[in-house]
């Protein structure tokens, strides 16, 4: 099972992207390359930092009829991307499809994860909005087992719920998560938090950290407490 923390890279050009990684000299942090940055520089970005020895989680979160996300992910595989990701709220029919898509013609492909529900979203807020009146515990495990039934490797989950995932998906089955802040730090538009020494205990596979750590004063020194404290050493 990889444990790792994965720096999400939220910048809005290639050059601030690739500065910050300057900072880390030597050390190839797994780096998470989201729609901002995406959007602002384009499948080039990917490609760059991979030839600089980082893994990538293409965070694009695809939501759209199974046809079209098939296809969008068939794309998105020859960028060489590690993880890639979409919405376990389009349905296993869609999850299907992009695992079609996202296999190339040696069978071969990146991970694929479904996020659940958003760390920006609390209990009230999918009731309210989204009208789901089912308890937020149960709706991430109903769609990670919608995700796992669709020969997905995993979801994207706050870390309050990565232990009720493993123990409805298995172990090996990824949990993926963002919501993760320092003891001492600002929360932001998170909701759903825990510390990294907290996600570990309570199962997380992966902690996704932005913030806490791109807008750091010393940014190499706060994603290697984020290690220290994930991984326990």
């Amino acid at each position: 099972m990889a444990i790792d923390v994965i720096i999400a890279c939220d910048f809005d050009s290639a050059q601030k992207t690739l500065d910050f990684l300057d900072l880390f000299k030597g050390k190839k942090p797994f780096v998470k390359i989201g729609m901002e940055l995406f959007y602002a520089a384009g499948p080039d970005i990917v490609r760059e930092i991979k030839k600089r020895g980082h893994k990538v989680f293409l965070d694009l979160k695809l939501h759209d009829i199974p046809n079209t996300v098939k296809k969008s992910m068939a794309v998105l595989s020859s960028l060489g991307a590690d993880i890639c990701n979409l919405h376990a709220a389009g349905t296993t029919a869609m999850m299907r499809a992009a695992l079609e898509g996202l296999t190339r013609p040696d069978g071969t492909r990146p991970l694929l994860i479904a996020v659940t529900q958003l760390t920006s979203t609390d209990e009230e807020t999918m009731k309210r909005d989204l009208l789901i009146d089912k308890p937020m515990a149960e709706v991430v495990r109903h769609y990670a087992r919608n995700a796992k039934e669709a020969g997905l490797d995993g979801v994207v989950c706050s870390p309050l719920e990565a232990g009720a995932v493993h123990e409805v998906c298995g172990a090996s089955f990824l949990t993926v998560t963002p919501g993760v802040r320092f003891a001492d730090g600002d929360k932001g538009d998170q909701k759903r938090v825990m510390t990294p020494a907290e996600a570990r205990k309570a199962g997380s596979d992966y902690i996704v950290v932005g913030r806490p750590i791109t807008a750091a004063a010393d940014p190499v020194a706060a994603y290697e407490r984020c290690l220290r404290e994930f991984l326990e050493i």
